[in-house]
């Protein structure tokens, strides 16, 4: 077991819990099963639990509608953040589970500040989310690891946008592919199918390689150039 906390900020207000057992924190935090009481330390909630100062009872009322302890606990866990302290174990990953994290650093940004994250970050929202990596292709499962990663962190991936148009006698072996990217389709009078894809910019070059392959290079590509703010 290893100890640490959870917090919330609501209102412009910080508020704390301390935990006992991280794995069942962690394992609350993703399914809602369990009791608080099988991970909290202290039954108190704190504005600053270093510094052993309690929260405000007016103020636990404001935010949480609420001034019952295991309640607000529930709360602070699922929507707030489990801290992950630096001696806990990393994320155990396999050959897949580091690629993941090595397109991520690569292709991932914060949207607020639009920097990249470092690897070691990665890994602690990962393990925290509860991402499940399995061993199919990276872009069959990265929207779905995306998507839980920012419950965690703020994170977008950097997309290129192309209109793909592929021959009919292609389409069947084809849809597949674009289906992973696919924003939009059109199919057209010829049978053609025309779609607008976003494509992270980490598997352009090996989308259209496998496009290719599937078309034998009949596929007609278009990169959508992004506007400008003020065009």
């Amino acid at each position: 077991m290893t100890n640490t906390i959870a917090r919330i900020k609501i209102n412009g207000k910080h508020f704390e819990i301390m935990i006992d057992d991280i794995d069942k924190a962690l394992a609350f935090k993703k399914t809602g099963k369990g009791s608080v009481s099988e991970f909290l330390a202290i039954d108190a909630i704190f504005s600053d639990s270093k510094k052993g100062e309690h929260a405000a009872t007016a103020d636990l009322q404001v935010a949480f509608q609420t001034t019952n302890v295991n309640h607000i606990a529930e709360t602070i866990v699922k929507k707030g953040e489990v801290q992950i302290p630096v001696e806990y174990k990393k994320i155990e990953l396999g050959e897949k589970g580091k690629q993941v994290v090595d397109f991520l650093v690569k292709n991932a940004v914060d949207p607020q500040s639009d920097r990249p994250y470092t690897s070691d970050r990665i890994e602690t929202a990962l393990k925290e989310a509860g991402v499940n990596i399995t061993n199919k292709p990276i872009e069959a499962q990265i929207k779905e690891i995306v998507e839980k990663l920012s419950l965690i962190i703020p994170i977008k991936i950097e997309t290129k946008k192309l209109i793909i148009t592929i021959p009919a006698q292609y389409t069947g072996v084809a849809y597949g592919l674009v289906q992973i990217y696919k924003e939009s389709e059109e199919w057209l009078g010829n049978g053609d199918l025309k779609v607008v894809l976003n494509v992270p910019i980490g598997f352009q070059m090996e989308f259209y390689d496998k496009l290719n392959s599937l078309t034998h290079g009949s596929a007609v590509s278009e990169e959508v150039a992004e506007k400008e703010d003020g065009a």
